[in-house]
């Protein structure tokens, strides 16, 4: 006689799903209607392709309602800081240095690219891993952006110096820093600047579509620092009725 006991499994999928903390709340998703031409692509989704045609919106997309038309867009927050960094005059070797309150980092190959850009700042001692977001590059010919994150964002920051004396070749070398985008407050006034929640999944629409349905999560639990786009839970300064979302 075989003696077979009684099994019971439990799984729980998060595919595509990163900054999803805990399926407590999914359950409870409200279907909503997304106002395409207020998302980007590339930063809000993923265009189509000749083999899959449809974009496709990123799950965990932080959300505000717009007011005047009842449907949802990206959720306006406090903005983060955006400053440029941009090499002229041709160098061919040598190094240069970016300073920011105070501390300086090692010196940055006049070709580096946005990785190693990013890894010199997080050295400094007043940069933690996810403080900055480094992209564009590689040096000298593609400026490098540098967006201020994790526990610097929707702050206003001091502007980078920078010194190109280790530079060599070209012409007269330099680097020059600029602030694209300050940093501060919402500036937002059409409802987006209150968040009502989260994209649950991720939504596929065709290319030229102006909306789309969607599923808000408005209760549960997120990794802030797995969303798509930076987010940070402690600059939140209004939330919509009835959302309850715990950060991890």
């Amino acid at each position: 006689m075989n003696d077979f006991q009684p099994m019971r499994v439990s799984e729980e999928a998060t595919a595509d799903r990163p900054w999803l903390a805990s399926l407590v709340g999914t359950n409870d998703c409200n279907t909503i209607l997304l106002d395409l031409t207020k998302f980007a692509a590339g930063t809000h989704y993923e265009a189509g392709t000749l083999l899959q045609p449809r974009n496709v919106l990123k799950s965990g997309l932080p959300l505000g309602k717009v007011t005047a038309t009842g449907m949802y867009a990206p959720y306006s927050g406090p903005t983060s800081e955006v400053q440029t960094v941009t090499i002229t005059g041709t160098p061919t070797g040598g190094t240069y240095t970016l300073t920011w309150s105070g501390q300086t980092t090692a010196g940055i190959p006049y070709n580096a690219t946005a990785a190693q850009v990013q890894a010199a700042l997080e050295a400094l001692s007043n940069i933690e891993v996810g403080d900055v977001i480094v992209s564009g590059g590689p040096h000298p010919g593609t400026v490098v952006t540098v967006t201020f994150a994790g526990r610097y964002m929707g702050d206003d920051q001091a502007q980078m110096t920078a010194s190109a004396a280790s530079l060599t070749g070209g012409t007269s070398p330099a680097v020059n820093i600029a602030t694209t985008t300050a940093g501060g407050a919402s500036t937002a006034s059409d409802g987006t600047e209150v968040l009502a929640g989260f994209l649950a999944t991720e939504s596929m629409f065709a290319p030229g579509s102006t909306k789309t349905s969607g599923a808000l999560l408005w209760f549960g639990e997120v990794f802030a620092a797995k969303c798509p786009i930076p987010f940070d839970p402690t600059d939140v300064a209004s939330v919509a009725p009835g959302v309850n979302i715990h950060y991890r």
